[in-house]
């Protein structure tokens, strides 16, 4: 696959805008962008031995868990807001940016369905910067402007007696804080903001961190969990200890000090499951792609679950996003979507439970709006569409009353799941989905040590992390210890002329081992 990997509906920041600005987005300090111990040499094992790889990732997700089981007390305020709100009358907001957006919207979902206690039909409300379309393809800088999140919220009607609860894995995402900021404004109810870094270290790092973090009308609940598996991450551990946080105060909210033994019972499941048999389904996909093939996913009852997974693929690992059947000249992504629907609109329907929420302003209507989000047809045209641009393999995802049953081409597993609810199903579905796709991208080369060296640096904050990881190889590897503003300087030139499926880490790695 070759062409610039660039976007042109997006103005491209400048590397001088990008310094002027940088110092608040050197987040090398956060716990969230650490390397995990366990983890470091789990690109080798994830091609030397995958039973290990797999049981590591294991142990990382458990610990997570067991930490996130000691925040009981501190969630169980959030749990009674949330009681109280919808009590009222009044709505319940959940507000993200990436994985997080993803997870607020899949909240939505859950509380829809009856998952999180009794159905909240629209009293439940998930947004994430950029709005619906995003779940598929980022908004490139969108979360950068708190200014969107303002405008995002009173699109959506946020009123005085609402409840607002911001969700970001690192604590400084400034559409996230914006939102938060502006609903404190709003509401005579308190927001909580989300968040897993230690405070002293987020003051420290970013002033609007600092600003939120100072503010007596915002609740703040502090989910740290410590590094994530693959560095900076944070689809993984931050993301579901968040996801189990918020969903269980929902699910909960008439018998908080319930809380902590729903998450132990959660914990003993994850204790208890067996996840070695993913040992050939992360072989098969990567051998697929290996040989140019193709995976269609067909998640049955388990669609924002697959979907949040297998888009999040494109952001980590710099993969071809899932192509848009308007767009032609899309490069076809190596995985896609199958909803049994008659039609795009339909089988958005039936992801969210709603129909689609999508935004018309802000100069990326292309981007945000309705046409751009049908484009992507998950419906049953996709079967006849992508099996005539090649070899496809189904891999299909079944919600028995007893089990979760995985059926990939010739493979078969059923996950033991009688007695357990539906949210801890998609729960425990999200920790084998990241396991598989994190370990497929493993074996396919797209991160080294526990380092991600195709980042897909589109906003400030992934800038940030592809710097920090070219400076964290080239001191481990190579003793050189460039400036962080020379290496700024490099990836930006590295950046204007990578081509697709270029690691831009490993690229300006390799330019300054040639200077050298």
């Amino acid at each position: 696959m070759s062409g610039r990997n660039t976007n042109p509906h997006v103005p491209s920041e400048s590397l001088e805008e990008f310094l002027e600005v940088a110092s608040e987005f050197r987040l090398g300090d956060l716990v969230t962008e650490q390397p995990h111990p366990l983890t470091t040499d789990l690109s080798k094992l994830a091609r030397d031995d995958l039973a290990a790889a797999i049981a590591t990732l294991k142990e990382v997700d458990l610990g997570a868990l067991a930490l996130l089981q000691g925040y009981a007390p501190v969630i169980e305020p959030l749990a009674v807001a949330m009681a109280d709100t919808l009590a009222a009358g009044q709505r319940v907001f959940l507000c993200g940016c990436g994985a997080t957006g993803r997870l607020s919207i899949s909240l939505e979902v859950f509380a829809r369905r009856g998952f999180l206690g009794e159905a909240t039909g629209d009293q439940l409300v998930g947004f994430m910067a950029g709005g619906d379309a995003a779940l598929v393809r980022s908004i490139e800088r969108f979360e950068d402007y708190p200014e969107h999140a303002v405008r995002q919220l009173h699109e959506l009607e946020f009123g005085p007696g609402d409840l607002l609860v911001g969700i970001t894995e690192g604590g400084e995402t400034s559409f996230v804080i914006g939102a938060t900021e502006e609903a404190a404004r709003t509401s005579s109810r308190q927001p909580f903001f989300l968040y897993c870094n230690p405070d002293e270290v987020l003051a420290r790092v970013a002033t609007r961190s600092k600003r939120i973090l100072e503010n007596d009308a915002v609740r703040k609940i502090n989910l740290s969990v410590g590094p994530m598996a693959i560095t900076g991450s944070t689809r993984m551990q931050a993301s579901t200890v968040q996801m189990a946080a918020a969903g269980w105060a929902l699910a909960r909210r008439t018998a908080p000090d319930r809380l902590a033994g729903g998450m132990e019972a959660f914990r003993g499941w994850v204790e208890a499951t067996d996840f070695s048999f993913l040992v050939p389904f992360i072989e098969k996909e990567e051998a697929l792609y290996e040989r140019g093939s193709h995976v269609l996913y067909e998640p049955g009852e388990f669609g924002i679950t697959v979907l949040t997974d297998t888009t999040e693929r494109s952001p980590t690992f710099s993969l071809p996003p899932f192509e848009n059947v308007l767009r032609p000249e899309d490069v076809l992504s190596g995985c896609y979507l199958h909803v049994e629907a008659e039609s795009s609109a339909q089988a958005w329907e039936s992801l969210l439970d709603r129909a689609p929420r999508t935004l018309s302003w802000g100069g990326l209507e292309h981007l945000t709006g309705e046409g751009n989000l049908l484009g992507f047809d998950f419906s049953d045209q996709v079967v006849a569409r992508r099996e005539a641009a090649g070899t496809h393999v189904r891999f299909r995802v079944a919600n028995e009353p007893d089990a979760i049953a995985l059926h990939f081409g010739n493979l078969s597993h059923r996950i033991p799941a009688a007695g357990r609810d539906s949210f801890s199903r998609h729960l425990l579905l999200k920790l084998v989905l990241n396991i598989h796709s994190t370990l497929v991208m493993g074996r396919w080369g797209r991160f080294e040590g526990n380092v991600m060296t195709y980042v897909n640096a589109t906003n400030r904050k992934l800038i940030d992390r592809a710097i920090r990881y070219v400076l964290l190889i080239l001191d481990r590897q190579d003793g050189l210890q460039p400036s962080y503003e020379d290496v700024a300087r490099e990836l930006f030139r590295v950046r204007d002329d990578l081509k697709r499926d270029e690691p831009i880490v490993m690229k300006t790695v390799r330019a300054f081992r040639q200077a050298r």
